[in-house]
């Protein structure tokens, strides 16, 4: 059985139409594999940079479609790709509903190749970078790999630490499965199903109160069944336990060279809250506001949560203010 292959094309649903002028593609990791990605120009001139969404784990473009079009409306370009193995981007395995990566860095690297080929070459400065959960994780490994052009990252419930669970053992344990040939494997046998993780039911979602935005998301997956994924794998939950485990060091929190804002949800069950603060303590560039009440996926979140989200965006990520960026950018024709 062949693993999918990357797509370049969009689900469109009512709830959730492309934006206009979207240009949808594929670029080509440096390992070799497709992913999918998509770029935004801003409705309003002259354009105050770029803002590069780095999506969670089991995420997808069209789930960003509105914070792409909050963004573009207050005059910033937007780019985002699919993470390796998700969305409309190649599978690694052949199992298409299996979260799987080697290492973060892998996530980080691809990450590289994107503003290097698509963000420098095609979009305009300054570059600021949002990115949510794993995506988060990924954006500070990005963040510490040499000289960058971004000049801020925004991160909301950055995957720094579990709620809830001791992670203390687990980095041996799973490298003795991956050694023992059990990578590719679900990291836990009660999680094996064949339904993607999302189109599980609203009562049983940790990730958002508001039932509205939770519904949009599934009916995204129901339109187009190739963005679905499952739990994630042996090997994926290794990589995530070695870059939790980096992230506790002073030596990462020396290495941080980008201010980062990390907004931190009150009620987040995902993520460890405590992880974040700990980082935070250590890292002379990284502050965190938290917003009381909102679940783990605040830009999915109903708008008295997500309103502070765009707030602490417009004062973090200022970008390029010209007095005159006031005129809307006419449709592409």
């Amino acid at each position: 059985m062949a693993r999918q292959a990357a797509f370049d094309r969009l689900a469109d649903t009512p709830l959730n139409p492309i934006p206009r002028d979207t240009h949808c593609g594929l670029f080509k990791t440096a390992d070799g594999l497709t992913l999918r990605y998509a770029r935004w120009p801003a409705l309003r001139h002259p354009t105050r940079g770029t803002v590069l969404i780095i999506q969670g784990r089991s995420e997808y473009i069209e789930k960003y479609f509105e914070t792409v079009e909050d963004l573009r409306r207050r005059g910033f370009a937007v780019a985002m790709f699919d993470l390796r193995g998700q969305g409309g981007s190649e599978r690694v395995l052949r199992n298409p509903l299996k979260g799987h990566v080697d290492s973060f860095h892998d996530y980080a690297a691809d990450v590289d190749m994107f503003v290097r080929t698509i963000l420098l070459p095609d979009c305009p400065p300054p570059y600021a970078m949002l990115a949510h959960s794993t995506g988060a994780a990924i954006a500070l490994l990005y963040a510490i790999r040499g000289r960058t052009q971004i000049d801020r990252i925004l991160l909301t419930g950055p995957l720094l630490g579990l709620y809830g669970r001791s992670l203390r053992g687990y980095e041996s344990a799973t490298a003795v499965l991956r050694y023992l040939g059990l990578g590719e494997f679900y990291a836990k046998l009660s999680l094996r199903r064949r339904t993607p993780v999302q189109l599980l039911s609203f009562e049983k979602n940790v990730v958002t109160s508001d039932s509205r935005r939770f519904a949009r998301s599934q009916a995204i997956v129901r339109a187009m069944p190739e963005l679905g994924l499952g739990p994630p794998t042996i090997s994926w939950f290794h990589a995530a336990i070695r870059a939790i485990n980096y992230f506790k060091t002073i030596e990462f929190a020396n290495r941080i060279p980008i201010p980062v804002l990390i907004l931190m949800a009150g009620s987040d069950r995902l993520v460890a809250n405590r992880a974040i603060e700990q980082l935070c303590a250590r890292a002379k560039t990284c502050a965190y506001v938290r917003i009381p009440g909102a679940a783990h996926e605040i830009m999915m979140e109903r708008d008295i949560y997500r309103d502070q989200f765009l707030a602490a965006l417009e004062a973090f990520v200022p970008g390029r203010m010209p007095e005159e960026a006031t005129e809307p950018v006419q449709a592409a024709q």
